[in-house]
C-alpha cells in the first residue's frame, strides 16, 4: 500500500517539478547566450598566472561550470573564424569566408536560422559575423541575427513571453586601437608582468600588454553586468552561458598566425543542474563544434553539412579529463587578413603541424596596420628595432619553411621547428597525411587547386 500512495504523491508532484525546470516563457528549452570577445585569448589560453590581470566573470563560469583545456577557433582571423562558428564547418568550405572581408553566402546555413525558425528569439550585439561583404551574401541582415540591439536589456525586454532566446553577445574588446598607459592608469605593474618570449622584453611591450589588459577586463565586466540582468529576470538559471574569444591576441604573431596565441581559445560554459561544476575536460574542440550542439540542445538534429559534430555528450557527462578518444586533434586555417598569407594545421596534445602555402610571401601580413592608428602597435614598434637578423624579428617578419612541426610540451610558444629533424620524420609524415585527408574529405580548395577562382574571384578584392 505504502508502495502505491509514493507512486500516487510523485504523480501528483509531477506538474510542479516540470514547471520548475521550464522557463518563465513557459517554454522548457534553455535560452543560450553567447559571450565573445574580440581577440581575447592570452593569458587565459594556458596556466599562466598574470598578477596584472582579473576575470570575475570568467572564473565564476569557470567555478559553477566546465572549462575546455584544449579549446581552438578555426581561424586567427574574425571573419573566417565567426562564419566557422555559425556555421559548423571550416573556413575553407565557406568559398571567399575564408577571408577577412569576404562573405557567408546564404545557402550556407547558419545555427542562429535553425534556432529562429525552432521558435527561439534570436538577437546580437556588436559585430555578429563580420567584417565581410553583406551584400554579396545574399542576405539583408547579419547572419548573426535579424535583430541587433545596442544592450541585452533592451533585446530581453522586446523578448515574447512564450519564446526561449539566443543572444550573441560580442563586444569591441580588447580589439586595438589601445589608450597608451591605460592599464598603468588602473594600477597595473610592468615589471609583473608575464612575457611571453616572442617579443622583445622593454617596457614599451609590457605596457602594450597591460593596455590589452586593461580591455580584456573591460569586457569581462560588460559580461557580468549581463549576467546580473539576467539573475534579476530570475533566467540565469535556465541559461546555457558560453564565454570565449573569436581568435588570439593582436599583437604580432598571435592573431592571423596558426601557433598557439593565435589560434587557442579560452572557452568556459555554465549550465546548471546539467553541467557539473568545477569540470575541466581535455578534449579538442574548436568552436564550430558549438553549432551543432547549439541545435541539440533546443532538441534539433544537426544538419549533415556540419562538418563538426556536436560536443553535447562532452558538456554533459559528470567526468572531468578526456571525454570523447576521438577529439584528439583541431584543424585551423588562414588565407587573407591584412594580406594574404595561405596556411593550413592540425594540432595534437603532442604536436602542431603547418603547412605554409605561397612561402614567397612574408608572414608578417599586419606591419602597415599597426603602423596606423587604428591598429597601432608598440610591440611591433619594438621589433622594427631589432636586427633583422635576430631570431624574434625572423619569427614575425622573416619567411616561412613549406613546412612546421612543434614538439608542445617542450615548446610552449613554438620557438624550434623540428620538420627538418630526422628524429620526428614519423610524427611529420603522420600529420601530413592527416591533414591532407581532412583537407581532402572537405574539398579544401586550396589542396585541390580550385582556390584562386573559390577564395579570390576576380571581382574580388584579395590583397
Amino acid at each position: 500500500m505504502k508502495k502505491y500512495q509514493t507512486v500516487l504523491v510523485c504523480l501528483m508532484l509531477l506538474p510542479l517539478c516540470l514547471d520548475s525546470c521550464r522557463s518563465k516563457s513557459g517554454d522548457n528549452r534553455p535560452n543560450i547566450l553567447i559571450l565573445m570577445a574580440d581577440d581575447w585569448n592570452y593569458p587565459q589560453m594556458t596556466d599562466i598566472v598574470d598578477p596584472n590581470i582579473s576575470m570575475p566573470t570568467f572564473d565564476r563560469l569557470a567555478e559553477e561550470g566546465m572549462t575546455f583545456e584544449n579549446a581552438f577557433v578555426s581561424s586567427p582571423s574574425c571573419t573566417p573564424s565567426r562564419g566557422s562558428f555559425l556555421t559548423g564547418m571550416h573556413p575553407w568550405q565557406l568559398e571567399t569566408g575564408v577571408n577577412l572581408w569576404g562573405a557567408l553566402p546564404a545557402r550556407y546555413k547558419v545555427f542562429t536560422d535553425y534556432l529562429e525558425e525552432a521558435g527561439y528569439f534570436v538577437g546580437f550585439r556588436g559585430k555578429g559575423w563580420g567584417p565581410g561583404i553583406l551584400e554579396e551574401c545574399g542576405r539583408d541582415y547579419n547572419p548573426a541575427g535579424k535583430i541587433k540591439t545596442s544592450t541585452f536589456e533592451e533585446f530581453y525586454e522586446m523578448k515574447p513571453d512564450d519564446q526561449p532566446f539566443l543572444f550573441w553577445f560580442n563586444t569591441g574588446d580588447p580589439h586595438r586601437p589601445y589608450e597608451w598607459g591605460s592599464g598603468l592608469a588602473k594600477g597595473k605593474d610592468l615589471s609583473s608582468v608575464v612575457l611571453p618570449p616572442i617579443w622583445p622584453d622593454t617596457d614599451s611591450v609590457r605596457m602594450d600588454i597591460l593596455d590589452y589588459f586593461y580591455e580584456v577586463e573591460r569586457f569581462d565586466s560588460l559580461c557580468g553586468s549581463v549576467l546580473d540582468y539576467l539573475d534579476i529576470k530570475g533566467e540565469i538559471d535556465n541559461t546555457v552561458i558560453i564565454m570565449t574569444g573569436d581568435n588570439g591576441m593582436p599583437f604580432p604573431r598571435a592573431k592571423a598566425s596558426l601557433y598557439d596565441i593565435g589560434t587557442r581559445a579560452p572557452l568556459a560554459i555554465r549550465w546548471p543542474g546539467k553541467v557539473k561544476a568545477g569540470k575541466k575536460v581535455s578534449d579538442f574542440v574548436t568552436l564550430g563544434h558549438l553549432a551543432p550542439t547549439f541545435l541539440e540542445i533546443a532538441g534539433l538534429e544537426p544538419p549533415d553539412d556540419m562538418r563538426f559534430p556536436s560536443i553535447l555528450d562532452v558538456v554533459l557527462t559528470k567526468r572531468s579529463g578526456q571525454i570523447r578518444p576521438g577529439l584528439d586533434a583541431v584543424y585551423s586555417s588562414i588565407e587573407t587578413h591584412c594580406g594574404r598569407y595561405p596556411m593550413r594545421a592540425i594540432q595534437t596534445a603532442e604536436y602542431l603541424y603547418i603547412r605554409n602555402y605561397e612561402t614567397e610571401r612574408p608572414i608578417n601580413q599586419c606591419k602597415n596596420y599597426w603602423e596606423t592608428p587604428d591598429g597601432y602597435s608598440p610591440t611591433w614598434v619594438e621589433i622594427t628595432r631589432l636586427d633583422k637578423s635576430d631570431p624574434i624579428y625572423q619569427r614575425v617578419d622573416g619567411r616561412r619553411p613549406y613546412e612546421e612541426l612543434y614538439y608542445l610540451p617542450d615548446d610552449h610558444y613554438q620557438l624550434n621547428n623540428l620538420a627538418l629533424d630526422p628524429a620526428y620524420r614519423e610524427a611529420l609524415n603522420d600529420l601530413r597525411e592527416r591533414l591532407e585527408t581532412e583537407q581532402r574529405e572537405t574539398n579544401d580548395p586550396r589542396f585541390l587547386g580550385t582556390f584562386e577562382e573559390v577564395f579570390y574571384p576576380v571581382t574580388k578584392n584579395s590583397e
